[in-house]
């Protein structure tokens, strides 16, 4: 079928034109693609390209250069990604410190690189120096180890990095919000203009800094798949293999969209796997069309913008992790249960979310409230500062409270989540476990908090995600997981030391050895309230334990996502990315959906019975002005060809816009054409009266071998066709 695509002669669009003239082969904005239109057009250039390379050595190495365009285009793509990336991450963290004060010896460290380079810092008060100066005692002249949090006396810190500085990212629009939606309706062939434009770049770039230093329940790594995927777009206009071409423009997209993974998380094998859904359940959860040599450059793409990325050091572990970490104790087969529980809150929570943030995007786009996307921006931001401010786990950065809930407890280790009892005095028999008891203060004092952090990170994050500003998903998701995680692990722990004579810790910790480790926990909640809210399973794993490091500890994460999937599928198959697609009524025709109607062909087909007949083109009877007053009272995407008007057989198909722009310029470059000049699509001229002005032959721009299924075909199979082979519309005929 393709092949026949090709031979209809798609190259050269008008008879009396030396080439394509401006516009053709685009589409409209807020138009679909024709995938195989595109296919077959690339087949046509690869075909000239390599007849050409056999005259010449020029032509030779012209051949040679198309051939390795795509993977220099992957190559600046792995570039600057990581470098805006690096740029990105270094610029939170200042700014995320510039709320709490400033380093008096360099402006522009964050506090940790302020204390580094102080000569009287210890490793015990490492975070302690004299060049790093709160804004209470600069301001104030009072430091904030004389006053509570909760004491009028301290300035607030959350408050002035999130008001005021989501003005310029609200201004944004929808180009802000919910990144991840929109990438995947580019990628399944859907044209919106602008998306990943330059200019788009340098905003996303820009606010993207000011949004997560703010203190919004919301991450940057759904924002930063967007930036990847406008330097995919960039690149791609320079070289007029992929400028020209949309389908093969998305192929870069889909390369940029693992890239942007890869540097987000630090894992460039999960992005690929992301980007490409290779194993999730046969479908993909990025990418709606994929070839396979899309993965090789993908994964190459991804390692450039790792490679990159190292250098940089953004996280400054020396690694490309974020969340590297590091547990001394095997986990245990007993453990299944609380990691099987822990995926059934992750699907739980899943499906909350998506049910009330949908619910409230849609009296959002529904009511006044949409209207004042700016002062809905300022007032969930003032919330978040004032509620956020006097817990410790709200206050900071979600990116370090998640570090902190996986961490395990150490000996330097200074968290509240580490504050045990601990009295050398009290003798203990040697076959007791060596875990320390929480009392009243520290773990006790923790595990409130982390309760309440966990409400309140569960109801805002409902009401940010889907506002006018660059939002990412995975990291609040991850953060209410691995608050529920750290506190079941605490949970666990305090109950192996309190009943470890009972038979199933008796013969699960061994003595002298620590048997609960409540990072883990706070790990595999993190994984399942990820799984439950983008329904991932093979690539979340992955991307889990490469965010980590933690590869022994692959079994209980796939327990946890699995769980969840199959707990949030039971509610409902949407994960929150499709959900926002159709809420948005953008076109995206997943294959996760299962049609199960006994429908034919004939049935689902336009028009019915009783619907106005079918608007259709004559082979060399109709004249300018009726084709000009057909585009003009209907808007279809194109029109079948066919002779005659009452058999209506078929010979081809017409594109709505190449029409307009065929008509248009025949108008202003060929002389004769009128109104009454009659249209004809066969090789030779209609018979026509002696004074008659001169035809108008528009051969070229027919399609003649428009897909087609015939009026019995049941619709599973159409809706299959559709599917695989990316097809932007279907003529539905009975003999011809």
């Amino acid at each position: 079928m393709v092949n026949a695509a090709a031979m209809s002669g798609s190259g050269n669009l008008m008879d009396f034109l030396d080439g394509p003239f401006p516009g053709v082969g685009t589409y409209e904005d807020f138009h679909t693609i024709d995938w195989l239109r595109e296919k077959s057009r690339d087949t046509d250039r690869h075909r000239k390209i390599t007849s050409k390379s056999k005259e010449s050595i020029w032509e030779f190495i012209k051949s040679l250069l198309d051939a390795w365009s795509g993977w220099a285009v992957m190559l600046l793509i792995g570039l600057l990604a990581g470098t805006l990336a690096g740029v990105i991450d270094l610029a939170v963290d200042w700014m995320t410190d510039l709320k709490e004060g400033i380093c008096l010896s360099a402006s522009w460290y964050s506090h940790e690189q302020c204390c580094w380079t102080s000569n009287e810092t210890t490793f015990e008060d490492r975070d302690k120096c004299p060049l790093w100066q709160k804004w209470s005692e600069l301001l104030v002249k009072q430091s904030e180890n004389h006053c509570g949090p909760y004491k009028k006396s301290c300035p607030p810190r959350a408050f002035p990095g999130g008001a005021v500085v989501k003005n310029l990212p609200a201004s944004a629009g929808d180009m802000g919000s919910s990144p991840g939606l929109g990438i995947k309706t580019i990628l399944s062939g859907f044209v919106i203009r602008g998306y990943l434009g330059k200019w788009t770049l340098l905003i996303k770039t820009v606010t993207l800094v000011l949004v997560v230093s703010s203190g919004l329940s919301l991450g940057k790594e759904g924002p930063l798949v967007h930036v990847a995927c406008c330097c995919g777009n960039f690149f791609s206009s320079l070289f007029s293999k992929y400028s020209k071409n949309e389908g093969k423009r998305r192929e870069v997209l889909s390369a940029a969209a693992a890239a942007g993974v890869s540097v987000a998380f630090g894992a460039p094998i999960g992005g690929v796997l992301f980007q490409s859904g290779r194993g999730e359940r046969g479908h993909r959860r990025v990418s709606y069309y994929f070839p396979l040599k899309t993965l090789w450059r993908s994964f190459f793409a991804a390692l450039v913008a790792a490679f990159t990325l190292r250098p940089i050091n953004p996280f400054g572990n020396s690694r490309l992790v974020l969340f590297y970490v590091e547990y001394h104790t095997p986990w245990y087969m007993a453990e299944l249960f609380p990691f099987i529980l822990l995926g059934v809150f992750g699907g739980l929570w899943g499906t909350l979310f998506i049910r009330c943030n949908i619910a409230w995007c849609r009296r959002r786009k529904t009511t006044k409230l949409g209207k004042y996307p700016v002062l809905e921006v300022i007032a969930v931001t003032a919330i978040t500062a004032v509620v956020a401010y006097p817990n410790p786990y709200t206050r900071r950065s979600t990116s370090e409270l998640i570090s902190e809930l996986f961490n395990d407890c150490g000996a330097l280790e200074s968290s509240q989540l580490c504050d045990y009892i601990n009295d050398p005095n009290t003798t203990r028999p040697v076959d007791d476990i060596p875990h320390r008891p929480a009392g009243s203060v520290g773990v006790c004092t923790a595990m409130w908090q982390l309760a309440l952090a966990l409400i309140f990170r569960i109801v805002i994050t409902i009401f940010t995600f889907g506002m006018k500003i660059p939002s990412g998903l995975f990291i609040p998701s991850m953060a209410v997981g691995a608050m529920a995680g750290r506190m079941v692990g605490i949970g666990v722990e305090q109950l192996a030391y309190h009943h470890h004579d009972w038979i199933i810790f008796r013969n699960w910790c061994r003595p002298g050895a620590d048997c609960v480790t409540p990072g883990l926990y706070a790990m595999v909640g993190a994984a399942a309230c990820l799984g439950g809210v983008t329904r991932m399973t093979v690539s979340l794993v992955v991307i889990m334990f490469e965010l980590t490091g933690g590869l022994e500890y692959i079994v209980p994460l796939m327990a946890a996502a699995v769980t969840s999937k199959w707990v949030a599928d039971a509610f409902g198959k949407e994960g929150i990315y499709e959900a926002h697609i159709h809420l948005n009524g953008y076109p995206f025709l997943d294959v996760k959906d299962e049609f199960t109607h006994r429908t034919l062909a004939t049935d689902v087909m336009r028009p019915r019975r009783g619907e106005p007949p079918l608007s259709v083109l004559t082979q060399d009877s109709m004249t300018v002005e009726d084709v000009e007053t057909l585009i003009k009272e209907t808007d279809y995407n194109g029109f079948p060809v066919v002779v005659p008007r009452d058999s209506e057989r078929l010979i081809g198909f017409a594109q709505r816009r190449e029409l307009i722009l065929a008509i248009k310029n025949a108008r202003q470059r060929q002389e004769g054409i009128v109104s009454d000049s009659v249209m004809y699509f066969t090789e030779e001229p209609p018979e026509l009266p002696a004074n008659s002005p001169q035809p108008l032959k528009l051969r070229r721009v027919l399609n003649l071998s428009p897909f087609t299924v015939t009026d019995h075909t049941p619709m599973e199979t159409v809706v299959d066709i559709f599917r695989k082979l990316g097809l932007r519309q279907c003529l539905v005929t009975r003999s011809g």
